[in-house]
Parts: structure tokens; C-alpha cells; sequence
């Protein structure tokens, strides 16, 4: 009989860590996505500041130096600062050599393959929408579960049942209120490229999320985060970067020289600097957070960020840097919620969600 007791009582306490490291993986999605909101806000303050201001007021707006190689520039110091920061927090945690035995691995390098699709294509064409047309694209780029979903269905034969459709047409409609929101907002004249960049940006990391789920599965989150952002800011800086420079006509000299500046002014440094390490963190907390609630509800915890952007570069670039135009359309804010909804609709079986639940 005691024994017996014993058993319930430990079964009980297995139940109860079970359900606290579910809830702990819950907050920690969603600070995932509070800290994209940080890197989206640091990155538009960096392209705000007095450096990038005397750059760009010097320039046609529409000019290719000004729409695709000023950005990129952008891209490409944030997420080498981004590297930075890993390779500094996996030398701490004594796993160096651990990173560089995992780079000549299989899985290794389809996480590379994966990056070059989520980093230098996915990241610069955000970057360059958010210089644009501003947060209203963010919940564009936000499509990237709903395209990951399709690009599944295409190269895995997964199936697409009722619920996920539903929720790609919820996705779908929330992006046909953004596309409403910027013709009767204050528009720039870049507006549609800026949201044609953000669907790239959103197909870019669908397709990552499917190439590197297989080979995440296999690698620390910590190297795989570490290899991730270094590919990523290496392509950008010393392939991406000079590509652009020659199909614009632009020397070299002068697209370096930019960044030279850039990473020798000081308030524009330290804006790449919070936004590398937001951006690390949001990667390594997104993945940490998939392994403790599951990969659905993980990314539907995380596809707040259609909400949290916005809401996190107006308070620090609208309201604190004092720059207007980084107030949305209430029909933009609406849309990022139904957005969230479809996420969430495509993400999360009810059924196995409230299955844990029962089990936790």
C-alpha cells in the first residue's frame, strides 16, 4: 500500500515538472518574440541616426545605393555583430570545438544551406522592406508558418487538412488588410517594393524552417544558433554585399566605406550591437522554447512578433528617438492580430495542445 502511495506521489511530481517546463517553454517562445521586437527597433534606429541621416538625405530614394546597397550595409554589420555574440557565448560555454567539428558534419552543413536561404536572402530583403515601407511589414514577413506549411506539403508530401488551410487563408487575409493599410496610409513611394521584399523575406524563412528541421534535430541549439548567424554575416558581408555593389554599378570602395563609417560612429554601432545580440537571443530562445512546448505551439508563441515589432520600433524610434512615421494604421494593428490567429490556427492541434495538457 505504501509502496503504492510512493509511486502516485512521485507519478504526481513527475506530472507537475512536466507541466512547469511545458509553461517555462511557453514564456520562453514568447520572449522570443519580444526580442525580435528589440532587433526589428535597434536595427530601424541604427538606419535613424545622424550617420545614416546624412547618408540617405543625400541620395534619391530611389536610387539602387539608396533602396538595396545602404540596407544591405545594415544587414550585413547586424548580423556579424549578431555572430559575434554567439561565437562569445559558445566560447563561454566551452563549446568551440564543438562548433567547428559540427561544421564538417552532415547536418552541419544542411544547417548552412538552410542559413544561406534564412540569412543573406530571408534577412536582407526584411531589412531592406523595413527601409521602405517601415514595420507595416512585418506581419508580411510574418506569412513564414504559413509558407513553411505549403513548401512542406510541396517537398515532403505533408498533408495540409482543414485547419491548416483555414489558418493560411486567415494569413492570407491578414496580408490583403496590410496590403489595404499602406494604400490608404502614409506611403512611401517604395511601399510595394517594401512589401514584395517582405513576402521574400517570409518565403526565405519558410523554406529554412523546412530545410534546417531535419538537421536542428541532430545539432546543440547553441551550435546551431553559433553556425546559423555566422554564415549569415559572413555571406551578407563578402559576397552579398559586393554582388550588389557590382549589379549597381556601385565601387567597392565606396559600399566598405559605408561600412567603415557605420561600425566607427559610435551611436550607430551601439544600436547594431543591441540589435545583433536581440536578434541572437531571439533565435536561440525560439529554438530553446520549440524543445520545451513543442515546435507548433513554439512558433505560434513566437509569431507574436507581428504585434510586438511594431508596437517595440514605435515606442523606441517613433516615441523615444522622436522620428515620426513609425505610428501603424489601426487596420495594420488588426491585421497583425489576425495574423497571430492564423499562426496559431496553422501551428497548434487542439487536439494534442490540450492532450499535453492533460498528461502535464
Amino acid at each position: 500500500m505504501q509502496e503504492a502511495s510512493a509511486v502516485s506521489v512521485a507519478t504526481q511530481k513527475k506530472r507537475e515538472l512536466d507541466s512547469s517546463f511545458f509553461k517555462k517553454g511557453i514564456m520562453v517562445a514568447l520572449f522570443s518574440s519580444l526580442m525580435y521586437g528589440f532587433y526589428t527597433a535597434f536595427v530601424t534606429a541604427g538606419q535613424n541616426s545622424q550617420l545614416w541621416a546624412s547618408w540617405t538625405s543625400a541620395l534619391n530614394p530611389t536610387a539602387f545605393l539608396a533602396v538595396f546597397i545602404i540596407p544591405t550595409v545594415a544587414s550585413a554589420i547586424n548580423d556579424s555583430c549578431s555572430a559575434i555574440w554567439a561565437l562569445a557565448i559558445t566560447a563561454k560555454q566551452g563549446k568551440l570545438g564543438d562548433f567547428g567539428r559540427t561544421i564538417n558534419t552532415k547536418p552541419g552543413i544542411i544547417l548552412m544551406l538552410s542559413a544561406l536561404v534564412g540569412g543573406p536572402i530571408a534577412t536582407v530583403a526584411y531589412i531592406i522592406a523595413l527601409s521602405q515601407a517601415g514595420t507595416i511589414v512585418v506581419p508580411i514577413a510574418a506569412l513564414n508558418p504559413a509558407i513553411g506549411s505549403i513548401l512542406s506539403r510541396i517537398l515532403y508530401k505533408q498533408e495540409l487538412g482543414p485547419r491548416k488551410l483555414a489558418g493560411i487563408g486567415i494569413c492570407v487575409l491578414a496580408g490583403l488588410m496590410i496590403g489595404t493599410a499602406s494604400l490608404t496610409g502614409d506611403s512611401s513611394s517604395n511601399m510595394v517594393l517594401g512589401l514584395a521584399l517582405a513576402f521574400v523575406a517570409a518565403l526565405g524563412w519558410g523554406a529554412e524552417g523546412c530545410i534546417a528541421g531535419y538537421a536542428s534535430c541532430m545539432i546543440d541549439t547553441q551550435i546551431g544558433i553559433t553556425i546559423r548567424q555566422c554564415v549569415s554575416g559572413l555571406v551578407e558581408l563578402v559576397v552579398v554585399l559586393p554582388v550588389l555593389s557590382l549589379v549597381g554599378g556601385v565601387s567597392l570602395g565606396q559600399s566598405f566605406g559605408y561600412v567603415g563609417a557605420a561600425i566607427t560612429d559610435l551611436p550607430t554601432i551601439l544600436c547594431f550591437v543591441v540589435a545583433g545580440f536581440s536578434a541572437y537571443k531571439s533565435f536561440a530562445s525560439w529554438y530553446r522554447g520549440n524543445s520545451m512546448c513543442g515546435t507548433a505551439l513554439g512558433m505560434a508563441c513566437n509569431g507574436t512578433y507581428t504585434f510586438v515589432a511594431p508596437l517595440v520600433t514605435w515606442i523606441v524610434v517613433g516615441l523615444i528617438m522622436g522620428i515620426p512615421g513609425y505610428a501603424l494604421p489601426p487596420i495594420a494593428w488588426i491585421a497583425a492580430i489576425v495574423m497571430i490567429l492564423g499562426i496559431v490556427v496553422i501551428a497548434v492541434d487542439p487536439k494534442e495542445l490540450f492532450g499535453k495538457k492533460e498528461e502535464a
